[in-house]
């Protein structure tokens, strides 16, 4: 029996899906719908949850949104990954003085559980995840069918 393909979702992914003005809404509400088609094992860390939550409220000024998805996320269906020491420690080895500024600590801690769980992919639109050696969902063919 094949593994379930592993994505890790970034901030962006998820309000994409929750913003239906967002320029990915539509990519975005596709590739969640194939990755729940093809059964993959979706995994969301705690810190990617917050940053989406916190852009729901204050530039969508949504604090319905925010509630709504903070709430989605506590089912227990959904895998929520925690991020402890060892996963910080392992993001800021993305992380550095120059950085670019859209590569925040955020950024660096989906990277760190990407590499943690041995993900097959990151649902994200940001493209630097690929400079870090990961791919992308919308990379992967089994999505794009």
């Amino acid at each position: 029996m094949n593994n379930p393909l592993k994505v890790i979702v970034d901030a962006d992914a998820i309000i994409a899906q929750v913003d239906p003005n967002d320029a990915h809404h539509e990519t975005a509400t596709r590739i969640s719908a194939a990755l729940v088609n093809i059964n993959a094992h979706v995994i969301y860390p705690v810190t990617a949850i917050a940053e989406s939550n916190a852009y729901m409220q204050r530039v969508l000024n949504s604090g319905a949104s925010a509630y709504g998805t903070a709430v989605v996320f506590t089912d227990p269906g959904v895998q929520v990954a925690e991020v402890n020491q060892k996963t910080l420690r392992n993001a800021v080895k993305y992380f550095a003085p120059t950085t670019s500024k859209k590569n925040t600590l955020f950024d660096c801690i989906v990277a760190a559980v990407a590499e943690e769980y041995k993900a097959d992919a990151i649902f994200s639109f940001d493209k630097s995840y690929q400079g870090k050696g990961f791919r992308l969902t919308n990379e992967l063919e089994d999505l794009n069918k």
